[in-house]
């Protein structure tokens, strides 16, 4: 398989609000279309181009590879290749850009009483619920969650500083398997439903998993 050539970078777009202002400085760093996406992709680790580009559905290429290029200049993203035989560069977060995991929670939160039901044209990931649901999984104690829906799987970790991230996919470490569907993660997200409620209802199944990672 051929090595993967970076992606074209047009010129950088950057603007500013010129304001002397935190919330204005914050806006010039993260306010352009598909920025705070980009940073929820990579909440869950780092990730090649193309894979970015299939979990953003609707960013063109051009406007995904400018984005990244604002990231690097503000020390948002950092690019590494990968050791051989991958020969593959992937993007992620820095210390910087971790630290907007608070900010996308908050907005997951606030944003989450608009979700009503899927539209015919909305795409679906299962990973796309694990910030909203943060604050549901860390009722169980568990340092990590494995989460599986129809659309797909994902964990969540909670590190020994009680900080949470969360990867796509299972997690050999896994201690808590959650069986749930799309419906009663909304419902999770914007608090009119408890986990123990989904559970005792039948609509979401806790157990343990196998080998305290899996089998």
């Amino acid at each position: 398989m051929p090595a993967q050539s970076r992606p074209p970078r047009p010129p950088s777009r950057r603007r500013s609000y010129d304001q002397y202002c935190a919330a204005a400085r914050a806006l010039d760093a993260v306010g352009d279309r598909w920025t705070l996406l980009i940073v929820r992709e990579l909440l869950a680790g780092p990730r090649r181009y193309t894979d970015l580009h299939a979990d953003l559905p609707g960013v063109s290429t051009d406007m995904l590879a400018g984005r990244l290029k604002d990231m690097e200049g503000n020390d948002l993203v950092s690019r590494r290749k990968l050791p051989p035989p991958v020969s593959a560069y992937v993007y992620e977060l820095t210390d910087r850009g971790r630290e907007l995991l608070p900010v996308l929670r908050a907005l997951a939160a606030w944003g989450a009483p608009a979700l009503g039901e899927p539209r015919p044209t909305d795409a679906v990931r299962a990973h796309w619920f694990a910030v909203p649901l943060l604050d549901a999984l860390a009722g169980l104690g568990a340092k990590v969650v494995h989460v599986a829906l129809d659309q797909g799987e994902f964990h969540v970790r909670r590190g020994e500083d009680g900080r949470f991230a969360y990867g796509d996919g299972p997690a050999a470490d896994a201690e808590v398997l959650l069986r749930t569907d799309v419906a009663t993660c909304r419902e999770l997200a914007e608090g009119g439903l408890t986990l123990a409620e989904a559970v005792e209802s039948g609509r979401a199944e806790l157990s343990e998993e196998v080998s305290a990672g899996r089998a």
